[in-house]
């Protein structure tokens, strides 16, 4: 390949302009050379070379825009990659779905999804030939598109949420297992070899917060890909609760509702201002949890809470604020300053705003080496996982970003939020990246976790099924007025926003996409 590389430079010599505006060897390759040199000796195995190639911040820095991809009509609320990573599937409020050869532009496909409300979610199911996709949307529907030999696409409808079904989660490796959390509180399991839906629990908040918390509405779900059964669900609350799937009777002869762990950053045990919008598993098993109004935490399997969450006003979480975390660009405590206390301490990554949309959050690199997630201010942001740093701040959308891809196998991302498009990212630019010099961060929104666009949207909720809902004996005869209460004072306190963009967008009618 060298040889071919220089003889091609011997015939056909570069013009001096073009030579200028090439990037100088020393800035791309004065990592990569030694450790080509190392592999060449056998010093360095070949598949570690790759991964320590794949995960350089010289990539990060020089993520630019390769292309937008345009064909939806409304918000793209999802993407997503298949296993090979060639192709990319979308899906938006027009209802749509599209799967796009996202190297070249090219729409490979386009249907409806089915569903009769923005699309929130699309994933293909592993080892399908890239043939079965999984969907939700807020119209409460779990669907599943098969694309059929001929290319027409069948698609049905496999359950529904009482609300909004935010998120689903596909068992790794599996082509049949997949769940969905709502804000209806339920979590479904679903296997596609008999196209049953199994209603695992409906999430409940802590004991104390009965009496005017019926449900926690979930906004994510995320499985461990190192071990499949266990999964983490989050909402409108300040915990994420991991569960053992194992713990499952499928007679329905166990209560499976109570999780095995909490994780919640000690300072905001006991915070009800607080919720989560986005989770995820890194293949070392950390989980990152995204809230709003807040930040970002990386957490370890040991600084879980238990079974059982402590008291706010325990020793655990009295006298922890944000102060103690150490919420600077690129720190946490030093080791000099760690106790006992510090153990639980997760790690933090700050910068961005996440209060007006339903924000996911994601790890970026082969072996998930930076942090990434959208922002209110329209802009992607970049972390290095070990130490929280700060290291790419990128414009990505004229109003909120809202999801963010990683490649399977290459430091490429998708991005998508209220705009129309989806951005796809490539590390081509000639010059690093810096962060901007100010690094500014919008003002806080108020009720973003029960925002109501539609009134179809209130009826939903004031619809939600009491027979799920655990009550306390005493407090039968008022959850009736406590909802409606909850209702009134979530309305009026986003009334004022109703006219502005927020995650669901316009909706388009299902024959607009594709005529």
């Amino acid at each position: 390949m060298f040889v071919e590389q220089s003889e091609s430079l011997l015939t056909h010599p570069i013009h001096p302009q073009v030579m200028m505006n090439k990037r100088p060897l020393t800035a791309v390759y004065n990592k990569a050379i030694p450790d080509l040199c190392n592999r060449e000796l056998g010093h360095l195995p070949p598949r570690n070379f790759a991964l320590r190639l794949g995960a350089s911040e010289d990539l990060v820095l020089r993520l630019e825009l390769l292309r937008n991809l345009q064909k939806h009509r409304g918000c793209v609320n999802t993407v997503s990659f298949n296993a090979d990573g060639d192709t990319l599937v979308s899906g938006s409020d027009d209802w749509g779905v599209i799967l796009w050869d996202w190297e070249t532009g090219r729409i490979k496909l386009s249907f409806h999804s089915g569903h009769s409300n923005n699309v929130f979610q699309a994933k293909f199911m592993p080892h399908s030939h890239d043939r079965t996709i999984v969907t939700c949307a807020a119209d409460g529907q779990v669907r599943h598109a098969q694309i059929l030999e001929n290319g027409r696409v069948e698609t049905k409808c496999l359950a529904k949420h009482q609300g909004r079904a935010h998120k689903l989660a596909v068992e790794p490796g599996s082509p049949h297992i997949f769940y969905t959390c709502g804000e209806d509180g339920l979590v479904q399991h679903f296997d596609l070899r008999t196209g049953a839906a199994t209603e695992l629990f409906t999430c409940q908040p802590i004991k104390d917060r009965w009496s005017y918390m019926p449900v926690i509405h979930l906004n994510a779900i995320a499985i461990d890909p190192r071990n499949p059964n266990l999964f983490a669900v989050a909402g409108s609350d300040e915990y994420a609760r991991l569960y053992d799937i194992r713990r499952y009777k499928w007679d329905g002869s166990t209560d499976f509702g109570q999780p095995t762990d909490f994780f919640c950053p000690p300072h905001l045990i006991g915070d009800q201002q607080v919720g989560i919008t986005g989770l995820a598993f890194s293949e070392q098993r950390e989980l990152l949890v995204s809230y709003n109004d807040e930040l970002i935490y990386l957490f370890t399997q040991d600084m879980g809470l238990g079974p059982n969450p402590p008291d706010p006003g325990s020793p655990k979480s009295m006298n922890s604020d944000a102060s103690e975390i150490g919420f600077s660009h690129g720190s946490v405590s030093s080791q000099s300053n760690m106790d006992a206390d510090d153990k639980i301490t997760p790690q933090v990554f700050k910068g961005h705003r996440n209060c007006e949309t339903v924000k996911g959050v994601n790890f970026f690199g082969p072996k998930c080496e930076y942090v990434v997630s959208g922002s209110d201010c329209g802009r992607i942001f970049i972390w290095k996982k070990k130490g929280g740093q700060l290291i790419r701040v990128m414009e990505a959308d004229k109003h909120v970003v809202n999801c963010i891809e990683s490649h399977p196998h290459t430091m490429v991302l998708a991005s998508s939020g209220i705009e129309n498009d989806i951005k796809i990212w490539t590390p081509k630019a000639l010059e690093k990246a810096t962060l901007p010099k100010n690094i500014e961060q919008k003002p806080k929104a108020k009720g973003w976790m029960y925002r109501i666009a539609y009134p179809e949207d209130l009826m939903q909720l004031i619809s939600l099924p009491r027979r799920r809902v655990r009550t306390e004996s005493n407090g039968e005869n008022s959850s009736t007025d406590r909802d409606l209460l909850q209702l009134i004072l979530t309305f009026n306190a986003n009334s004022d926003s109703s006219n502005e963009d927020d995650d669901d967008g316009d909706t388009t009618s299902q024959d607009d996409l594709f005529s």
